[in-house]
């Protein structure tokens, strides 16, 4: 490696030379070059200004790569509409479009498509509405931004070029949707918070307590919290009165406000269906009239968007239109290759007409039940009538097609009919021309640029990313070739003017391959803090002192003693009756205590424990026995690895940073402080042992590429361990082509390999000829010997084998481990290994991963059919899941049937290795549409271009196994689809339920904390820790367990470490959260757990910043409540169990004072006594006559004579 280095970098003057000499900012420099070709080139420029009288339609050889720069000169002196084939080719026509044009790139837009189908029963999501929403307004209502700050310009101003699918100009619109006004909020303006609601409502926002998600919003008194589609985080709008105080934004995460105040914030419509009372009295007088859709009109009636709710447009709006109606008047439309447009328009129209049948059934004929409505008015236009009418109205239509005709002859088809006949002006050639493919060979790109230079042509090379585009420079410079210049733009093809002279090379153009570089500013990581003591009535709690009981609700009440009252709240739990046929115990725990009180989480019903009874301490003393063990494995690791010495890497070399910038997305926050956490281990003389975990497909691949390749960069060799030879196989390609253009050798070990190439990558290794060997546990042999292993990289850990996990171990003491996990682990467990073995994890999903669209439903041919059609249509794959091996070719058989145009195959773990290989590779190649297959692609299968997935028989599956398939899906720019599907004429258990309800329900991104969280309810806990432990674990629940591990292993750590004492303190005084400052019983909760768990005074401050920040300024009985937690802290740290008022005396038990203090206490506190054997000091009250008015002023008096008897006891 060191060698083949030296070689390479001897060019690096030469590439630095290079980069210096093309330091013009890539807008200036594509700008320049169009100018350029417009004068230059005649039927360019005759063209862009429109200087004939062209024939309407004019057709126009016109390639690919140049369409933008041809939309983009246009627009400077008419509005044009370009309208693509599909939604990936709007928006990479609408980066490069802009890239081309000269002037505010907002003046660029993309009316984007649905996601979805207009009769399916899913929405299209909220960003998507949003976007076309302010679309529609600008094409109607375009005016001056008012100050042009804040982003503000793409809700005004006019657009000069609208870029759509053919799917966007074919779907009808509800009428005067250009005239729905956005709700603004604007500081030191007034709008009533009951109209503000109202709007929001009707806009489709959905109200919930906490907003967590796009098109939400809470309302607690004066705020409201809502999160716009458009916008990237939420906002909080404090009002003061009915005027707008502050706007802030802040983080879903923890709800906490950041930055500056915003001036002014768009609450767009989330929906094409606006809520409005019309709509919801529509709603209510359809309920029983259309077939299977009584739930979602019911919502519908009571203000409440549900799924799928668009699909009744035709029933609750009377009138829709054309998009072609809302295009501005004599607007230029470009028609990029009309007859993939129309190929594509003819398979959208037979596709919905499929799912309006297979999703309505008879309503969609019209038939049976009375229905009402017919669909057709929000049904599918025909392409070839909407281009003319477009015709019909003046609108110049231009058709740029991908290949030449004979100039004299123009062939028009209309209607199937084709006439030829000779037209005037009806054709345009432009010549323009399309690069030759080079695909990576340095000996073709050699050619073919130095035959362009040679015939007087200038070159331009272009590439997204700054290190894509640095890598290709120096593979161009290695063939000896220098005079060309750089552009790092967007453009995805380029194209070669043969009258201007100009030449621009894209990155696919050269490798076959391209690249993005969206200049997105990440924010900050933050963890996730909002931690929901999620219960409701009926559920099962541990408190740690008086075990599992039944949460029967919160409860205030009003104390009374002997010197006064004062209300509090507490949380009510049932516990078993302490004798045979009497009620059920009751204890109440005040909301100072929660820190001892968790959700029970195990697979069971488990047995109510009695109040004071032996059996909870029997149970608590197995668990910490066994906890003892766990605790015991986990420090002998951190010792063993802390005690020896292992490679410290180099810092980065500026290939890492080629390598990095190479990588086609935009990292997440949490990958970059991941990374460099993983970067900062490796420079260390220890052997690292990082864990990183995080949902599927939020990048933990990328981090051990880049991790792999620093390792090798030092000349130690790499071992990546994959649990399946599918998943070695896929990462084989990923390194691979992350690798490509490194001298970095890759090898794969599994059964795909044959004996030939599996002894040639052992000699390697051995030799240190292969720097990187990726295979399943075979790979563990001791027969195998590396020259200088340094790093490896573990997925999916938790997969391996007990024999396997224990060679991984030993590993651990002398090289870098770096372990990926998709299973997500809870908090409280991360807490528990953290400083044992390092751990990161992804939260952040990448910035351009949508949600998975998520159906839950009975199997029905004719829905299959059209879903596969559907994701047929937009050129992707399809999972189809069926588990058993026995019948699984009746299924595939089955499936050609429905969809006969569709290219099948099967894939299976019974099968040969090498046929297996050869299917997924054809998958991975796209020439296979579905695989019928087993859960073999469970585990870290990634094929971007499959975005459906059906699973037959889901009931069948767990519900971390759903999670994981459905990871599957969706890894691409594309919405995904999961159709997880039952037999509705069998019986499904209850579990089987649950699973699908949950798997339903968490459909977010990142959702597999709460899956995994559900599954250790449904499913036990027994695959955490091993099945040894899960005995334990569901004697005492989940969460309690976990917190003893904590215990132990700190105690392992530091002997002399004290127990924390939990301290109750209980004096009446008013101390607590009113209902009307924290209306919901949940979130009240919460606030409560996080200032009973607080450690000490910065915590205490935190939560008091974040409740201030959340609902207001805190009431004065919450500030009592953080006095009260404050002296607690000072309490348990002197081992003070209680300080409570009893009659005219305060006591205070758990505390023995030496003879010096308690003689000092008896001078000070007259009367005072001394129980050693209750460990108990009791204190006369000197307020106990006065408290009963419980003002704040008594009040703070109880406080401060408490806070002052603490510091005198501590003396």
């Amino acid at each position: 490696m060191a060698d083949k280095a030296d070689s390479v970098t001897q060019k690096s003057p030469v590439l630095k030379d290079s980069l210096e000499q093309s330091s013009c900012s890539p807008k200036l420099c594509l700008e320049n070059i169009l100018q350029d070709i417009c004068n230059k080139n005649d039927s360019f420029k005759s063209l862009a200004l429109l200087e004939e009288d062209f024939s309407n339609p004019l057709n126009v050889y016109c390639p690919n790569g140049a369409r933008a720069a041809v939309a983009a000169q246009m627009a400077v002196k008419n509005t044009v509409v370009l309208i693509v084939p599909s939604s990936r080719d709007a928006l990479e026509s609408l980066e490069s479009i802009r890239d081309f044009y000269n002037g505010n790139p907002q003046d660029i837009a993309q009316l984007e498509a649905w996601e979805t189908l207009p009769h399916e029963r899913l929405s299209p999501r909220a960003d998507t509405v949003a976007s076309r929403m302010a679309v529609f307004r600008r094409l109607k209502h375009a005016q001056s931004s008012k100050n042009g700050k804040d982003g503000e310009d793409n809700m005004f101003g006019p657009i000069r070029v609208l870029v759509m699918p053919v799917r966007s100009i074919i779907q009808p619109v509800v009428k005067d949707l250009c005239n729905v006004e956005p709700l603004v909020f604007e500081c030191g303006k007034e709008i009533p918070i009951d109209v503000a609601i109202k709007r929001l409502v009707e806009n489709s926002y959905n109200r919930v307590e906490l907003v967590m998600n796009r098109a939400e919003f809470a309302v607690r008194g004066g705020i409201i919290d809502v999160f716009p589609p458009t916008m990237d985080h939420p906002v909080r709008i404090e009002f003061f009165g009915d005027e707008i105080d502050t706007i802030k934004q802040f983080h879903a995460l923890d709800q906490r406000t950041y930055g500056k105040n915003i001036s002014r914030v768009w609450a767009t419509a989330c929906r094409e269906l606006q809520l409005t009372e019309g709509i919801q009295k529509r709603a209510k007088s359809l309920i029983g009239k259309i077939p299977n859709a009584q739930d979602m009109l019911e919502s519908i009636a009571n203000a409440i968007p549900v799924e799928g709710m668009e699909s009744l447009l035709p029933a609750l709006v009377d009138n829709m239109e054309p998009v072609e109606n809302l295009i501005e008047k004599n607007a230029i439309i470009l028609v990029s290759d009309l007859e993939k447009c129309r190929r594509a328009a003819n398979d959208l129209v037979k596709t919905a007409n499929e799912f309006l049948a297979a999703s309505w059934h008879v309503a969609a004929s019209g038939k049976g039940a009375g229905a009402p409505i017919t669909f057709d008015k929000a049904s599918f236009l025909d392409f070839d009538s909407v281009l003319e009418n477009l015709e019909n109205n003046n609108h110049q239509v231009i058709n740029l097609n991908s290949f030449a005709a004979d100039k004299s002859l123009e062939t028009v088809e209309a209607k199937g009919e084709i006439e030829s006949k000779f037209v005037k002006n009806s054709y345009l050639d432009l010549g323009i021309k399309s690069p030759q493919e080079f695909r990576g060979d340095n000996e073709k790109i050699s050619g073919g640029i130095s035959s362009l230079i040679s015939n007087g042509y200038k070159v331009y090379i272009s590439a997204a990313a700054s290190g894509t585009l640095a890598r290709l420079v120096r593979a161009v410079h290695a063939t000896g070739i220098f005079d060309f210049s750089q552009i790092s733009s967007r453009i995805v093809d380029g194209f070669i003017d043969t009258q201007s002279k100009i030449a621009i090379l894209s990155e696919r153009d050269l490798t076959g391959k391209s690249s993005s570089a969206n200049g997105i500013k990440t924010p900050k990581r933050r963890k996730k803090e909002i931690d929901l003591l999620d219960l409701k009535p009926g559920d099962f709690v541990v408190h740690e002192q008086h075990g599992i009981g039944k949460f029967i609700g919160m409860r205030q009440r009003i104390v009374k003693t002997s010197n006064g009252e004062a209300t509090r709240e507490y949380l009510e739990i049932e516990y078993a009756p302490s004798k045979r046929n009497a009620p059920a115990d009751k204890l109440f725990i005040p909301t100072d205590q929660l820190d001892l009180v968790s959700k029970y989480i195990g697979a069971e019903i488990p047995k109510l424990n009695k109040l004071g009874g032996a059996d909870w301490a029997a149970t608590k003393e197995k668990a910490r026995k066994a906890v003892q063990e766990v605790a015991q494995d986990l420090i002998k690791l951190y010792s063993a690895r802390a005690s020896s010495s292992g490679f410290a890497f180099s810092a980065d070399t500026p290939w890492q940073k080629d390598l990095e910038d190479d990588f086609p997305y935009q990292e997440t926050p949490d990958q970059l402080t991941t990374i460099d956490e993983v970067k900062q281990d490796m420079q260390k003389p220890i052997p690292m042992d990082r864990l990183i975990c995080g949902d599927v497909g939020f990048g933990k691949t990328e981090i051990a590429v880049r991790a792999a390749f620093k390792a090798v960069q030092d000349g130690k060799q790499v071992v990546v361990l994959a649990p399946t030879t599918l998943l070695v196989q896929q990462h084989y390609e990923t390194f691979t082509n992350r690798f490509s253009g490194f001298p970095v050798t890759v090898a794969a070990m599994s059964r795909f390999q044959s004996a030939k190439e599996i002894n040639e990558a052992i000699q390697g290794l051995e030799l240190g000829k292969v720097d990187v060997v990726i295979g399943t546990h075979k790979l563990l042999n001791p027969n195998i010997k590396f020259k200088d292993l340094g790093l490896v990289i573990i997925d999916e850990e938790q997969r391996f084998g007990v024999e396997h996990k224990e060679t991984l171990k030993a590993l651990r003491t002398n090289v870098d481990v770096l372990s990926l996990s998709a299973t997500p682990i809870p908090r409280t467990l991360e807490m528990a290994v953290t400083g044992i073995r390092e751990m990161s994890t992804l939260a952040t999903p990448p910035e351009d991963r949508l949600p998975v669209l998520t159906y839950v439903g009975a199997y029905e041919d004719a829905q299959v059919a059209a879903c596969i059609k559907r994701e047929l249509l937009r050129g992707g794959q399809v999972f189809y899941v069926h588990n058993r091996v026995e019948d699984i070719s009746k299924v595939a058989s089955n499936i050609q049937k429905l969809v006969p145009e569709a290219r099948v195959a099967i894939a299976h773990g019974k099968m040969g290795e090498k046929q297996l290989d050869t299917i997924i590779r054809d998958f991975w190649h796209r020439d296979i549409d579905v695989l019928v297959c087993t859960t073999i692609i469970e585990t870290g299968l990634d094929i971007s271009n499959a975005n459906t997935l059906i699973v037959d028989r889901a009931d069948r599956f767990g519900l971390s196994q759903l999670h994981q398939l459905r990871g599957r899906v969706g890894r691409g720019r594309e919405r995904a689809y999961a159709y997880f599907l039952y037999d509705s004429t069998k019986p499904m258990t209850q579990q089987a339920h649950d699973r699908l309800a949950t798997i339903a329900q968490y459909t977010a991104l990142g959702s597999g904390f709460d899956v995994a969280m559900k599954d250790l309810e449904l499913r036990g806990t027994g695959n955490l820790l091993g099945n040894a432990q899960s005995g334990h674990i569901e004697g005492v629940g989940f969460d309690l367990y976990v917190r003893m591990v904590c215990e132990a292993v700190e105690k392992y750590k530091e002997p002399e470490h004290k127990e924390t004492v939990s301290t109750s303190i209980d004096l009446p005084i008013e101390a607590s959260i009113p209902i009307n400052y924290i209306d919901s019983d949940k979130l009240r909760l919460e606030a409560y757990r996080k200032i009973a768990q607080a450690q000490n005074d910065d915590d205490l401050k935190d939560i008091f910043d974040e409740l201030n920040d959340r609902y207001g300024n805190p009431p004065k009985s919450l500030q009592t409540l953080f006095d009260v937690a404050r002296l607690r802290f000072k309490a348990s740290k002197m081992g003070i169990s209680q300080i409570s008022l009893q009659g005219k005396s305060v006591r205070v038990i758990g505390f023995d004072p030496a003879q010096s203090v308690w003689m000092r206490l008896s001078r000070i506190y007259k009367g005072a006594q001394f129980k050693p054997v209750t460990h108990t000091m009791i204190f006369p009250s000197p307020f106990a006559s006065v408290l009963g008015d419980s003002s704040s002023a008594k009040e703070q008096d109880v406080i401060e004579f408490t806070k002052q008897l603490l510091e005198d006891i501590d003396w």
